[in-house]
């Protein structure tokens, strides 16, 4: 899987949910380029399935919702600043 090409078509709500079903969280301060390697790393063992990111995305929402909200907030944000930074 290519780097630029798996993500070149993604919204900055598909890479959000990519990073919500990450390993990484808000309180690791992560850089724009630890964002952008801990998507590409999960999409990777997802083969680039990008459902089974959204159905752990879902998964946390329905055991988490109070948690929920905040992270996927976090992740939008994160992602948003991480991508324009590559720009």
């Amino acid at each position: 899987m290519s780097n630029t090409l798996s993500l070149a078509s993604m919204s900055n709500s598909d890479l959000a949910q990519v990073l919500f079903s990450s390993g990484l969280q808000a309180s690791d301060h992560p850089s724009p380029e630890q964002v952008r390697t801990a998507i590409y790393a999960c999409l990777c063992a997802c083969d680039g399935d990008r459902s089974i990111c959204a159905a752990l995305v879902a998964q946390e929402a329905g055991d988490h919702p109070e948690s929920y909200a905040a992270r996927m907030r976090w992740a939008l944000s994160t992602v948003s600043a991480a991508y324009a930074a590559a720009a």
